[in-house]
């Protein structure tokens, strides 16, 4: 059965936005695209395979939930990496398949030493440490008690990575913070290897420290909103183009969603539209209803305030966007009829609507406005 709506992912624009980024961070780093929240909303069973083409051999997830969707697509050769939850057989699962994660308190590098004995299997460990984000990470008193276990259990561990993750350097109010947190990780990475700790690679950046902060660029960075087209914040974006002469965009959006017009009726002038009297029609009105609502996606804060583009044309969303549904004003374009074209995010008759435009409508930012789109949707791969 086909779905009320599609979401289509623009191959071209994906290998387009990967070969920019690691012409931009240079050869000597290493990419890990970051494939979490079903790959920021564009479904990691599409967009996988994809950046494989685009030289990808490294992905990051936040659960072994979404490590296994990636393992169902990726190439064997292809090394997958745990930021996030595990459970203990979880923990077994990863070590077994060869996988990366994240260790951040000594009860799971406990665990992970006692599944690696039982499979007679090394646990490749990223040891993240605590740098002033608050969140996750050994601090440097913990870190002591890290040295000894990983020295008394040294067959068991493979030091992958040495990692953190800055306090938001998408925002120079978070300059001074990100500052301090670059210092101390370099002392902790210096006091491990002063106590033969030595990780393969040190990673720090995720895509707005990659624009902001050179030097946290290191052996690898994990590169996730950039790939899908968009920045982390404008300021970011200001930031990238402050430098160079061409002050374009060079980052192409990958998604596009997509619905059709399911009905049209008439509506005369003194009418209210939709539930309530939020839409009152001041003129005689034609209006598309349109089979995408809130549990779509399409937040219910869009109401009398979104865009759709139909025929070329903008088209404003009036009325309360219902749960299935929403009301799109098409008086002004002729000829619309049931079943025509629907575009809720991307660009036809150079009119786009951009993620932007519905963050600047509803405080969202890109991050969970994509995230939240519903993994049901059907996804598509074009070009």
């Amino acid at each position: 059965m086909a779905g009320t709506s599609v979401i289509e992912l623009d191959r071209t624009a994906l290998i387009h936005n990967l070969n920019f980024l690691q012409h931009f961070l240079g050869d000597e780093v290493k990419i890990s695209s970051v494939v979490k929240s079903n790959a920021y909303g564009h479904g990691i069973e599409q967009f996988v395979p994809i950046a494989e083409t685009a030289g990808i051999r490294h992905f990051s997830v936040f659960s072994a939930a979404e490590a296994e969707a990636v393992c169902n697509v990726k190439k064997p050769e292809t090394d997958v990496m745990i930021m996030g939850w595990m459970s203990d057989e979880e923990i077994e699962w990863a070590i077994e398949k060869d996988l990366e994660f994240f260790v951040f308190e000594i009860i799971k590098l406990e665990k992970a030493a006692e599944k690696a004995k039982k499979l007679n299997k090394v646990a490749k460990i990223h040891i993240e440490v605590e740098t002033g984000l608050n969140r996750t990470g050994f601090t440097q008193k913990q870190l002591v008690k890290v040295v000894k276990f990983i020295k008394e259990n040294r067959d068991l561990f493979y030091i992958q990575g040495l990692c953190t993750h800055y306090a938001g350097a998408e925002s120079i109010a978070n300059h001074v913070r990100i500052q301090k947190q670059i210092r101390k990780y370099n002392q902790l990475y210096k006091w491990l290897w002063n106590r033969d700790i030595i990780p393969e690679i040190r990673h720090t950046a995720c895509s707005a420290a990659a624009i902001a902060y050179p030097r946290t660029r290191m052996d690898m960075v994990r590169v996730g909103i950039l790939q899908y087209g968009f920045w982390p914040t404008r300021e970011t974006f200001i930031q990238y183009i402050n430098k160079r002469m061409d002050k374009t965009d060079p980052l192409m959006r990958v998604l596009s969603w997509k619905s059709q017009i399911m009905s049209i009726k008439k509506v005369k002038t003194g009418e209210f539209v939709s539930y309530g009297t939020a839409y009152l029609a001041q003129e005689d009105k034609v209006i598309a209803i349109v089979p995408v609502g809130y549990s779509d996606g399409y937040s219910r804060s869009l109401s009398n305030m979104g865009r759709v583009i139909i025929d070329g044309q903008i088209a404003p969303v009036i009325g309360v966007v219902n749960m299935n549904m929403l009301i799109a004003d098409v008086t002004h374009i002729p000829g619309v009829k049931r079943g025509d074209e629907v575009i809720l995010i991307g660009a036809d008759n150079g009119i786009e609507i951009t993620l932007a435009s519905f963050a600047d409508f509803n405080n969202q930012l890109n991050y969970e406005l994509l995230a939240r789109l519903p993994m049901n949707i059907p996804r598509k791969v074009i070009n």
